[in-house]
């Protein structure tokens, strides 16, 4: 798996090409449903499993880059730009969960999964956005703000509506017991956010030591204790490790960790857009790429637009405002997140198994595409740009950015 990681990343490096990719297709063709059913000349059926090591390793990807996200979005900063955060959520939240939710009618007829369909379109991917983000630099860009801003407001959204799903779903509690989960999860989403607001001096402390090893292994041992227990309770660990960040951002130390477990993150960010591709079946495309193609044409644009407003709502230009856009359109581990609830009622006999593999396919096929096709879009943004200026503006394209902020 490493070596894989390794020679497709640097291949990926070699072609200029953002490195995301490569590593979900590196997954997906020595995976089971490629590797596992061609084999290979005298070895016979070899291929690289979803051990209990990848999994746990592709959660600690997911972990490890939220929480990133977090030292770059204290809480500050947060509070400062809440109206703006709040301007371009809304835009976004009613524009894409609403055309997703409308697509799920039309071709479910049922509300249910409309419903989950329109969760799986609605939410772009922290991971990956905030991967790009560093690797392109952007992540001190005016744009990043925007994107970041939207993303918190998309995992807050994404807590409640996963309690209130999966109780649906799964559960037979009905209103009752998902009244419980939304509860639970709010009720946790707060505490963090006390232990943000007032636990600066604890995290301090924490970590003031000269001996980096004891920093790593302190700032380890409270995310990943704060992230499990969220798991535990129902609520996305990708939620509780961008708090975890926050907290750590306000203290003095901030950019030493980002030195320090930068090698960490890299590693299981790796290990994540990996494990994304061992776990598509290819095959199961077939029977879903009219509606995988469908959703990609019309969910493309909407993001485009939403993003793009929400650039504006921040006060950005025009310029900028559709690099918030083309960054906004990839979609990631939430919409894989909610296809695995499907399948969890399935299992369960909650909800009808044909359904549910029609929704995972889709959900696989959906993030495979998008995240390609985001990671596309931010990498060469430069023609997308002169475009919206062109267009909204009135402007010589060919001019150059007066600002380029990289």
């Amino acid at each position: 798996m490493f070596a894989a990681i390794a020679a497709s990343g640097a291949i990926a490096n070699r072609l200029g090409q953002s490195v995301i990719p490569f590593y979900i297709v590196s997954g997906m063709l020595l995976g089971e449903f490629v590797l596992g059913r061609v084999g290979l000349p005298v070895l016979g059926e070899v291929y690289v499993a979803e051990s209990e090591f990848v999994a746990l390793g592709a959660e600690l990807g997911i972990v490890f880059l939220l929480f990133f996200l977090g030292l770059e979005f204290n809480l500050d900063r947060l509070l400062a730009r809440r109206q703006e955060i709040t301007a371009s959520g809304t835009i976004d939240l009613g524009i894409n969960f609403g055309a997703g939710l409308v697509l799920g009618w039309l071709v479910f007829g049922a509300l249910l999964p409309a419903v989950l369909l329109a969760g799986i379109v609605y939410i772009s991917s922290s991971a990956v956005i905030t991967k790009s983000l560093i690797d392109l630099g952007w992540i001190a860009n005016d744009e990043a703000e925007p994107m970041l801003g939207t993303l918190v407001y998309e995992d807050l959204f994404i807590a409640v509506y996963l309690a209130v799903v999966s109780a649906v779903v799964l559960g037979s509690g009905g209103v009752a017991e998902a009244v419980t989960d939304v509860g639970i999860a709010v009720g946790f989403i707060l505490a963090l956010l006390l232990l943000v607001a007032a636990g600066t001096g604890l995290f301090s402390r924490l970590v003031e030591t000269d001996d980096h090893e004891s920093v790593v292994l302190r700032t380890l041992g409270v995310l990943v204790s704060i992230a499990g227990a969220a798991l535990a309770l129902g609520v996305s660990e990708a939620v509780a490790a961008f708090f975890v960040g926050m907290a750590f951002s306000s203290t003095d130390h901030a950019h030493q960790l980002e030195e320090l477990l930068e090698p960490l993150r890299d590693t299981f960010a790796g290990v994540f857009f990996f494990w994304i591709g061992l776990v598509t079946n290819p095959l199961l495309f077939g029977g879903v790429l009219g509606l995988i193609l469908l959703a990609v044409v019309v969910t493309t644009p909407t993001k485009l637009v939403s993003g793009y407003l929400g650039g504006r709502a921040f006060g950005l230009d025009t310029r900028r405002s559709a690099r918030v856009g083309l960054g906004m359109t990839t979609r990631g581990e939430f919409s894989l997140i909610i296809a695995t609830i499907a399948i969890s009622g399935a299992n369960a006999g909650t909800f009808d198994p044909e359904l549910a593999a029609t929704i995972n396919a889709f959900a696989v096929g959906y993030v495979l595409v998008m995240a390609i096709l985001g990671t596309t879009l931010m990498g060469y943004s430069g023609p997308f740009e002169s475009f919206a200026v062109s267009w909204l503006d009135g402007d010589d394209p060919a001019a150059p950015d007066p600002d380029p902020g990289d």
